[in-house]
């Protein structure tokens, strides 16, 4: 007989239900009823689809002394106490608020969402304009009615202000209004048990909350590093079943399957030590046994493809990128902050431990490596969508056919596509990365091919060392490998001088000895002409 396995709960944010339905459930009451018992008001930022309303719901039906949904949980001995006590719960998701209708429409979707919890507790609010009167009306009355203190629950606090990324002007409006909203929780502390805010940044932590100041920020917390995501154990402990079954699927050993996952989806840490995988990533991949972007294509690109409008970054210079504790716990606000800490506090980076400073910066794992590619690539192209998909065609046919002529040709529409302004924002001093120094040219046309490699899903390394050198690109497309070696003629020199040196550089360093069957090669990009002029072949 058919083993018949629990269910995934993709896209599943209600624990009740999670429960009820026999879906999997990683057990992470343990740290709840910590956080419960030594602390009250609280702090904690995630990214999207991370599972902070997961969290949210399961808190809910704890203060709500639902038991029988815990069995067999840490929380079932926690809750089944003589003194336990039941607890009325606010709960807000401001996911729920309409935002695209300008600050007016946000005040009243507001105040429609307190007045729908205020229904469901059976509370009867003044009559009032303000989501700010109604929500600590709301408070008063739920403690009054129940006979007990509130929980205050509020999920994605800062989704109408991320909403509008790319308008500042409105976002200090949203910004002033929902300090005037949360401000209510600090103002009605005596009719509070336990409070607990979430959201995907701190961006907004010191407008919105300049006067809430007694919050206890966990977002950095050791003990609850791994409160959301899935740690290493917890994958082997609960997906036992789907792990054997999609290697034998997809032909392959457990051990393989768990690399390769492990390489795609897990690698976020938000303490620099816990490594955790992104839960959201993971269960899709168990659901459709593809290692696609699932995370990135959910939604989360909207904030970043905003974000990267207009702006000339590369993908490479955010690689180990060092930065202080300071900067961690205080990131700054969303039209001030710098490019490192809008991606940091997106999830697009994520902390590691640092060597030179206290902590480093770096993609968590190819799954936001190769979609941060592909976007930042898009942006650098002229705004035509045609430009991106043709050049990701061609380049990919090209590889598969082994074919170097189309390759270039691939990569010349490539350079041909990028607006000429984005040309002319190069720095002026030379750029050092790994210690190693680039001229800015060389840098913009290196990482610019890098990373639409990455952004195609292609499997490459830069600065790949041998013992003598660093081999500027190597890519590995269905078993093949192809060593690049970039070089840039500019005004007077010979491309093709450039493209022999580039060969014989390889040869001389070793770059192709770890590869016996290497394709490899050198080219020249003519500066004048911003195009590879050309190339060469090491037969």
């Amino acid at each position: 007989m058919e083993k018949r396995l629990k269910k995934l709960p993709a896209g599943i944010q209600t624990f009740e239900e999670i429960i009820k339905e026999n879906y999997i459930y990683v057990d992470k009451t343990r740290m709840l009823v910590n956080l419960i018992e030594n602390g009250k008001v609280y702090f904690f930022a995630r990214p999207r689809r991370f599972g902070k309303s997961l969290t949210l719901t399961t808190l809910e039906a704890m203060f709500l002394g639902k038991k029988e949904l815990f069995k067999g949980l840490y929380a079932e001995a926690w809750m089944n106490r003589p003194d336990f006590v039941k607890y009325p719960v606010i709960r807000l998701s401001m996911n729920a608020v309409t935002t695209d209708s300008g600050i007016d429409a946000l005040k009243e979707s507001m105040c429609l969402r307190v007045k729908d919890i205020a229904e469901r507790l059976d509370v009867q609010l003044v009559s009032s304009n303000l989501a700010s009167d109604l929500f600590e009306d709301l408070i008063k009355k739920t403690a009054k009615k129940y006979q007990e203190k509130v929980v205050i629950l509020i999920d994605e606090y800062d989704k109408p202000y991320i909403d509008f990324v790319d308008d500042p002007e409105m976002a200090d409006k949203v910004r002033e209004t929902l300090a005037n909203f949360y401000v209510r929780v600090k103002a009605n502390d005596e009719y509070l048990r336990f409070v607990l805010l979430t959201g995907i940044s701190k961006f907004a932590k010191l407008g919105v909350f300049s006067k809430l100041n007694n919050l206890t920020d966990i977002s950095m917390n050791d003990k609850y590093a791994a409160l959301c995501g899935i740690t290493h154990e917890e994958l082997l402990q609960n997906f036992p079943d789907y792990l054997e079954l999609t290697a034998e699927e997809m032909q392959i050993s457990k051990e393989e399957l768990v690399e390769k996952m492990e390489d795609f989806y897990d690698g976020f840490s938000f303490n620099g030590k816990q490594r955790l995988y992104n839960p959201y990533s993971t269960l899709m991949f168990f659901e459709d046994k593809s290692f696609d972007n699932y995370w990135f294509d959910s939604g989360t690109s909207t904030m970043i493809a905003k974000y990267l409008k207009g702006k000339n970054l590369t993908v490479e210079q955010f690689r180990n990128y060092p930065v202080s504790r300071d900067f961690v716990r205080n990131p700054g606000e969303m039209d001030s902050t710098p490019p490192e800490g809008f991606l940091y506090q997106g999830g697009f980076l994520t902390l590691r431990e640092g060597i030179t400073a206290d902590f480093a910066l770096d993609y968590p794992n190819k799954e936001v490596l190769n979609a941060m590619s592909r976007l930042v690539s898009g942006n650098l192209l002229s705004r035509n969508d045609g430009d991106y998909s043709r050049c990701f065609t061609d380049t990919i046919n090209a590889l598969y056919m082994l074919n170097c002529d189309k390759l270039i040709e691939a990569l010349n529409r490539l350079l041909a596509s990028i607006p000429y302004d984005d040309y002319k924002r190069e720095a002026e001093d030379n750029i050092i990365y790994n210690a190693y120094t680039f001229s800015p040219k060389e840098w913009f046309y290196r990482a610019t091919i890098l990373t639409f490699f990455r952004g195609c899903g292609i499997t490459v390394f830069a600065e790949m060392h041998t013992n003598k050198g660093r081999a500027d690109l190597v890519l590995n497309y269905k078993g093949q490998i192809w060593i690049i070696e970039i070089k840039v003629a500019y005004e007077g020199e010979s491309p093709a001088a450039k493209a022999e040196e580039a060969c014989r550089q390889i040869v001389e360093k070793n770059y192709n000895k770890p590869y016996p069957n290497a394709i490899c090669v050198g080219l020249a990009v003519d500066d004048s002409a911003r195009q590879i002029t050309e190339y060469k072949m090491i037969k």
